[in-house]
Order: C-alpha cells, then structure tokens, then sequence
C-alpha cells in the first residue's frame, strides 16, 4: 500500500493527465475518437486523465503516437505561460540619447522583466524641440504608437511625409524607414510605443 501512494506521488509531479486532456483538447477531439485512435476504452482514458490511473510506458506510447509527440512529453515540465505585471514604481525613465546634448523624448520600457520578449513596449513624453534639431532613427521590424496625450509630429525620411497625430491617433508602419518624433505646442505629450526586435542596435542616420 506504501509503495502504492509512492509511485502515486512520483507520478502525480509529472501532470501526465492534465497533459493527456490538453492534447486531445487541442486537436478538439473527443474520448470517443482518441478511443478509436488508440484502441483504449473511452472510460479507461478518462481515468488517465483524472489521474484515477497511470498509463502503461506501452499505453502512453499509443496515444503519443496519436499527437505526434514523444514520450518525454509527458516527463518535461511544461514551461510556464508569460505573466509579468510591471508597476509604475518600478519603471526607470531614459533620454532617449543619453550622449547627444538635447533629449528629444524620455522613455520607460514596460515589459523589461520579460525574457526574450517577442514585442517590447514603451510610454514616451516627448520635449519641445525645433523643427531643423529633429533627429531621425531607425530600427529592424514594426512599430505602433498610439498618442495618449497632446499632438505629434511623425516625420518618415524616405517618404518625406510628415504627419500630425493627436490625442487617441494611433500609427503602424515599417520602422526600418527612417523616423523621428516632434511634440506640437506646449501641451504635455506622451504615447505608447510598441516596436519588434527592438533589442538590435538602433542606427542614426
């Protein structure tokens, strides 16, 4: 009996039935065609995902099989979902060139604690600036910025376009064109910017 709830708890870190019902959940199929595909009993796999029982090494092979996974699936922990929240005490505040003599927007990045991020966020507050001191970047991937507050002067440099953004605007466009950022009038001006592979190097031009 001891040895019993031994390889119960054994088994029980590894969630096999969890991992069962979500694979099946996944393909939306149902025990009555899992049944069909591995030759189990409907009411047998319902208890190997209730963790009422523990498959066989053979048992779990045929329904592997089935998903196109391999057995150590149901060994490996899943990694974890992402989940950060980033609170506003937390967030540090940049130029955004710390080596050039006028700073043209600060920037506070909200989403840093996350590793290997497929998107990175920012909330910027851009300065007054004129228009001959505007400086334009450029960077691998795609950018979205939605104005939160005030007016913006988005200036493309291969385009020679420029356009005016107010409060509630919003842009997406392909930021390896070179862009750069001008506040229009006095009213604080803030936006929040999202851009991918935001970790390669940033060229000025």
């Amino acid at each position: 009996m001891k040895e019993t709830k031994t390889i119960t708890e054994g088994l029980g870190k590894y969630a096999i039935g969890a991992k069962l019902r979500r694979l099946r959940l996944r393909k939306s199929m149902g025990l009555l065609e899992l049944s069909k595909h591995t030759g189990l009993s409907p009411a047998l796999l319902s208890k190997l995902e209730r963790d009422v029982m523990h498959p066989t090494l053979p048992t779990l092979l045929r329904i592997a099989m089935v998903f196109s996974v391999d057995l150590d699936y149901f060994f490996v922990p899943e990694p974890k979902p992402v989940f950060a929240i980033v609170r506003k005490c937390e967030r540090m505040r940049f130029p955004d060139s710390p080596d050039s003599k006028k700073t043209h927007y600060y920037f506070e990045s909200l989403d840093f604690p996350v590793p290997q991020r497929a998107l990175s966020s920012y909330l910027a507050e851009f300065e007054p600036i004129e228009m001959a001191e505007s400086r334009f970047h450029q960077h691998p991937g795609i950018e979205l910025l939605y104005v939160i507050s005030g007016k913006l002067e988005l200036e493309l440099h291969t385009q020679w376009a420029k356009h005016e953004l107010s409060e509630g605007d919003a842009v997406y466009f392909d930021s390896t064109t070179p862009h750069g950022y001008r506040r229009v009038g006095a009213k604080r001006t803030t936006a929040l910017v999202v851009t991918t592979n935001v970790e390669k190097s940033i060229r000025p031009v």
